[in-house]
């Protein structure tokens, strides 16, 4: 009985780990892609 409740335990936590994983992949590329742009503004207002 314990073994399946720390099996279910384990899965939840691998789970949100790899969402969280997930989200924060698409947040540095959003910060980049800002960066990115703010760096082309700059160079046309130049």
């Amino acid at each position: 009985m314990k073994a399946r409740v720390f099996g279910r335990g384990a899965a939840l936590i691998l789970l949100l780990a790899a969402l969280m994983s997930m989200a924060g992949c698409n947040t540095v590329a959003g910060f980049g892609q800002d960066i990115h742009d703010s760096a082309r503004t700059v160079q046309h207002a130049l």
